[in-house]
């Protein structure tokens, strides 16, 4: 392989669910960051690395911008301003399956300093309630000349042709990774991350956000097997009650399902061993989303 002479740093913007999760792991092809049907699962600046001839690539997933003025969702708005503020490129992911409104007026203004370096990935034209004529014409009006593609993450179509527009749009410069990587998260978040992703499926209303994952340890066994030691962290009682389900019936499935996908990504059996405990309104609390979110 030649030695790559084209990178940059690509922050991947949008509305809470238009999927940007979902396109950071086609493009990649892996699983990078976690995806669910619930707004707002990435807490989060979850790295991509896409690396070809001549080029590499790293997508910076944050987290979506979405307006509220609650402690967290400020912290997560402030982390993907940055990041957009900070990247080469903006890869700005709108969903064509809901109607623009004010959020999408809002992350447009954001947007809108950086045009010169954003593509604009017109997503989820496969499904059935996708409008691209509307928006196509929101786009037309907001960001007229904008460089946008229409595309399905899901299902991969029309997403070479925008990969090949950033790599053309790429600037000068190093490979900041080798080759192999497709991420550059630890272990320890993936094993994190990957917990949560199976509360957000299993479990519903204000459950998944009132969720974090508390490291405590890990070891490798002889066998090659990581054990990883934690704490599944809600504020109230009655979000541990659902946690831990009818005779652990829950956390058992949580468990069993992320020790599965965790074996695949990482190449190693992983053995979870997972407590739910009660911290009263550790959202409000910013030293430890200072810790959470980054």
């Amino acid at each position: 392989m030649p030695d790559i002479h084209k990178s940059a740093f690509v922050a991947v913007v949008g509305r809470p669910s238009a999927g940007k999760s979902t396109l950071v792991n086609t493009i990649c092809g892996q699983k990078v960051a976690i995806v669910s049907p619930v707004p707002q699962t990435t807490r989060n600046t979850v790295r991509g690395i896409k690396t070809g001839e001549g080029y590499q690539i790293v997508f910076v997933d944050t987290p979506g911008l979405h307006d509220s003025e609650k402690v967290m969702n400020r912290r997560l708005r402030d982390i993907a301003v940055h990041t957009l503020r900070d990247a080469d490129l903006v890869l700005y992911v709108i969903d064509t399956t809901r109607a623009p409104g004010p959020e999408e007026e809002s992350i447009v203004a954001k947007v809108l300093p950086f045009s010169g370096k954003t593509f604009i990935a017109v997503n989820k034209i496969d499904a059935r309630e996708s409008d691209i004529a509307r928006a196509r014409l929101f786009l037309a009006e907001r960001m007229p000349g904008a460089k946008a593609f229409d595309l399905s993450a899901e299902k991969g179509t029309g997403v070479d042709a925008i990969v090949a527009a950033l790599v053309e749009a790429c600037p000068p410069g190093p490979a900041y990774y080798p080759a192999e990587y497709y991420t550059d998260q630890e272990p320890v978040f993936r094993i994190a991350e990957t917990i949560r992703e199976k509360v957000f499926l299993h479990t519903r209303n204000e459950v998944p956000h009132a969720v974090y994952v508390e490291y405590t340890a890990h070891h490798m066994l002889d066998d090659g097997t990581l054990v990883y030691e934690g704490d599944l962290v809600v504020e109230r009682d009655t979000q541990k009650g659902i946690l831990i389900g009818a005779g652990g019936s829950m956390i058992r499935l949580i468990r069993e399902e992320a020790e599965h996908d965790l074996t695949d990504i990482l190449g190693y059996p992983v053995r979870l061993s997972i407590k739910v405990r009660v911290q009263q309104d550790w959202k409000k609390d910013d030293r430890i989303l200072k810790k959470l979110i980054q």
